[in-house]
């Protein structure tokens, strides 16, 4: 993944946090003990790579901090961890009392903002927490898809098919962030309906260790595949599903990046249904505001 640009005034904020000369302590950095910071139960981030947290232990045992990280003060006089968590474990484990910081106050949507971008920027996060991140920050803030990549500074396609990975079974998104198989192998299984197949498909690629090319190409195979002209053609419950044309699909991931949920379009260009899905109450309200928003006179 390339680094993205961070979002607009977020930037400047982290850059406040800036490497420390040796012997300086810049106005507006803190000294605070460790045992009175605490990470922050928002970060996107769950899991921590190991090895490049025992280089950055290293290199800590031997440099100090030379990053401060940012917190924001709490009524008792601790401190919660806005952004730098890996710098703070690192801390920790070099056995540091202290830690430089700067305090900063923020909203909710804020710090989970900053928290976001400070992982992407750093690609420390896997793709499952990523789209995870990304929902949990419209879902808070209420922004579109659309508004969300000019907050962020991310194209709104890399949003759309990073939150798309959410569709997916359990064990399938399991495998996506613990690396087993890649956010394109995941796309791949996602272009196919039929869960037996994808089933059939994911098996595949774990087992036999397939690219992502050849994935691609076994669905290609999959959705290609077609009934012998022989066989008589079922009708009512019996009957295949159409494929969606090229245009309804295009339109159902344009349906999909607005409204940031699932959205299913069944039928035809004359006449069909559209299903759009929500996962909490908070979540039905946003998709019904960015509808409201979508429909509003220009």
């Amino acid at each position: 993944m390339s680094k993205r640009r961070l979002g607009k005034g977020i930037d400047a904020l982290l850059e406040a946090g800036g490497e420390i000369p040796v012997g300086e302590t810049p106005a507006g950095v803190l000294s605070a003990e460790i045992d009175r910071i605490s990470p922050n139960p928002n970060q996107p981030r769950k899991t921590f790579n190991e090895d490049a947290l025992n280089e950055l232990t290293e290199s800590v045992r031997e440099k100090g901090v030379i990053q401060p990280i940012i917190v924001e003060k709490q009524d008792d006089g601790r401190y919660v961890i806005v952004a730098g968590e890996r710098r703070f474990r690192a801390a920790k484990r070099a056995g540091l009392s202290s830690i430089p910081v700067i305090e900063r106050t923020f909203t909710e949507n804020e710090k989970l903002e900053i928290a976001l971008i400070e992982n992407i920027q750093r690609d420390d996060l896997n793709p499952i927490e990523e789209a995870e991140a990304y929902i949990a920050l419209m879902n808070a803030s209420g922004l579109t898809q659309d508004e969300l990549s000019h907050r962020l500074g991310v194209n709104r396609s890399t949003i759309a098919n990073t939150v798309r990975l959410l569709r997916l079974p359990d064990r399938m998104r399991l495998s996506v962030a613990n690396g087993e198989i890649s956010a394109g192998h995941a796309r791949a299984l996602l272009a196919l309906d039929d869960n037996g197949a994808r089933e059939a498909l994911y098996q595949k690629i774990v087992d036999d260790g397939l690219s992502v090319r050849e994935a691609e190409s076994a669905v290609t195979a999959v959705q290609g595949a077609k009934p012998r002209a022989s066989k008589p053609k079922l009708t009512g419950s019996a009957a295949t599903t159409p494929r969606k044309s090229v245009e309804l699909a295009a339109l159902e991931e344009e349906l999909v990046e607005a409204l940031g949920t699932k959205v299913v379009i069944n039928g035809t260009e004359s006449r069909g249904k559209i299903e759009i899905s929500f996962y909490s109450l908070d979540d039905l309200n946003r998709v019904g505001d960015a509808i409201k928003r979508s429909s509003a006179p220009k």
